[in-house]
């Protein structure tokens, strides 16, 4: 791949007004929606996409489940953190990149920064909903019985706060029961 070709291939992505070459060396997209950069190496034998996911306090708490995505699930990607900002980041040689192997980078980069931290988060706490049921069974608690001292939690203001409105301690419940729902027959007891 050429350095011009580059240019082209996010100009036909994103438009011309969202493309700016900031130097021989440096491409930024900038769209209400995301802000990725390429960069060559001083050589110019090297690419690397780059594309801002959070800023890295915010990733800290699900470090080990990045970590354990970079080596199981990003593929091309990785993970990176760098002045306060977790990316994704592509690297790839220039002289074997291909047009579609870019195009797919950058799909994938932007899909990753669309995700955030959501599956990180999602996957703490659906082990939380299984501890529950873990414990719940445990104790001999039919499914039912659990939905039931979830909602009473809520009602008492344990869960969700007293000052959560009913239509919104309804969306939780529901949330909950779909859920337990879900993992019940997933999940045994000790």
């Amino acid at each position: 791949m050429k350095p011009e070709e580059i240019t082209t291939i996010l100009t036909d992505i994103f438009g011309d007004n969202a493309v700016e070459r900031k130097s021989f060396d440096c491409w930024q997209v900038s769209t209400d929606r995301l802000r990725l950069l390429v960069i060559l190496s001083q050589d110019a034998s090297w690419l690397r996409l780059l594309v801002p996911i959070v800023p890295t306090k915010d990733a800290q708490p699900f470090l080990q489940q990045i970590l354990e995505a970079n080596f199981e699930s990003t593929q091309q990607l990785r993970y990176a953190s760098n002045q306060g900002v977790l990316w994704a980041v592509y690297c790839h040689t220039i002289e074997t990149l291909t047009d579609s192997d870019f195009k797919s980078a950058i799909a994938s980069a932007v899909s990753l920064r669309d995700k955030g931290l959501s599956e990180f988060f999602n996957s703490i706490i659906e082990g939380r909903i299984r501890e529950i049921i873990k414990a719940a069974k445990s104790q001999k608690q039919s499914l039912e019985v659990t939905l039931k001292s979830i909602e009473r939690l809520y009602r008492e203001g344990m869960l969700g706060g007293l000052e959560q409105v009913p239509e919104e301690r309804d969306k939780f419940i529901a949330a909950w029961q779909y859920q337990l729902q879900r993992l019940w027959s997933e999940v045994e007891p000790d």
